[in-house]
């Protein structure tokens, strides 16, 4: 009764929208001819896919449709938050503070000192001569440890480990995000008007009540090398992005500059990609808690998980890794920081 009722109201106001369309075609076709004819036809096209729309996210059907998968939406929204927290791990690292001045300009001379407007100041930017710019080029890692202060120590390895893994997991979670996505949409695609579902897929996506997901890799922290010449008649920067594969080269860059004692050297392993890959592999893709695998679910978000936490002593090693879904990891977590 209730999509009958929908379908009565839909074609009533489409027949409103064309009849008013055809006055508007008319109208602008005698103003305009064919420019304004064609004009019109968009126009009106327009005007009633907008009505469609409200009637159609309107409709008793639309919210008996929502209502369904309302769980499902929810699961999706519920990882969408777990993911952006991920992303937040990163670790603030700055360069060295040398201190504040300032700098006033009585030079006589008309020099414009275009580059200085290119100049930029913040604790991720670090000026510097030419020559440390270039050679910032040639070792990225090396410097940025020299010049951003990162520590040759097990605690900023660990931290360099835990930042990977996450940001690794975050990668990883934005796929199956959109992959969970398209798999509810593709389940209910045939209850979905086909005008609602070719031309306003992104109005569906927002009226079922999935949150906008961020695909940008803009999390991944920037440090700049800038050099600006003190006439500021010329510049050059070096951007090192800490994204994937270079936090890789940065773990093992830090593990080969610290030395560590003999008892912990044959226990140890690296978290890196490859690493987390391998644990995946050995557990079959299966989370250890709850048993739920990528078998059963197939868009399941799978994290590795320190069984004995690195905050109550444990190391990296194969033996104290652990596959888990990030719900189960999440909980986990959780409880950790709860004790």
């Amino acid at each position: 009764m209730g999509r009958k009722k929908d379908l009565n109201l839909i074609l009533i106001v489409i027949g409103a929208a064309i009849f008013i369309g055809s006055a508007l075609v008319s109208l602008l076709a005698a103003l305009a001819g064919p420019i304004g004819f064609v004009v019109a036809i968009l126009l009106s096209a327009f005007v009633i896919l907008k009505i469609y729309e409200y009637i159609y996210f309107s409709s008793e059907n639309f919210k008996n449709i929502k209502q369904s998968i309302q769980k499902n939406i929810d699961d999706s929204n519920e990882l969408n938050h777990h993911i952006e927290e991920l992303k937040s791990s990163y670790v603030d690292i700055k360069s060295y503070d040398y201190g504040n001045g300032s700098m006033k300009d009585n030079s006589n001379y008309n020099f414009k000192r275009k580059d200085w407007s290119k100049e930029v100041k913040n604790k991720q930017v670090h000026n510097c001569s030419r020559t440390v710019c270039k050679n910032a080029g040639d070792q990225p890692l090396k410097y940025l440890c020299k010049y951003f202060d990162i520590k040759k120590t097990d605690e900023s390895l660990i931290q360099f480990e835990n930042v990977l893994n996450n940001f690794s997991a975050a990668e990883e979670g934005k796929t199956l995000l959109l992959n969970q996505r398209d798999s509810i949409l593709n389940d209910i695609k045939d209850s979905i008007p086909w005008i609602i579902n070719t031309f306003s897929k992104k109005l569906l996506i927002k009226k079922l009540g999935f949150e906008e997901i961020d695909l940008s890799d803009l999390y991944f922290p920037t440090y700049t090398f800038q050099y600006v010449s003190a006439g500021g008649n010329s510049s050059m920067r070096y951007d090192i992005k800490l994204d994937i594969g270079n936090l890789n080269k940065l773990v093992t860059y830090l593990s080969d500059l610290i030395k560590y004692k003999k008892s912990v050297a044959g226990q140890r392993a690296l978290m890196t990609s490859k690493l987390r890959e391998k644990i995946k592999v050995r557990d079959e893709y299966t989370c250890k808690i709850c048993s739920l695998s990528t078998r059963d679910e197939k868009n399941l978000l799978l994290e590795i998980d320190h069984i004995h936490p690195l905050s109550k002593g444990g190391i990296t090693a194969e033996d104290n890794l652990q596959t888990l879904c990030w719900r189960c990891n999440r909980t986990k977590g959780a409880k950790v920081s709860a004790s």
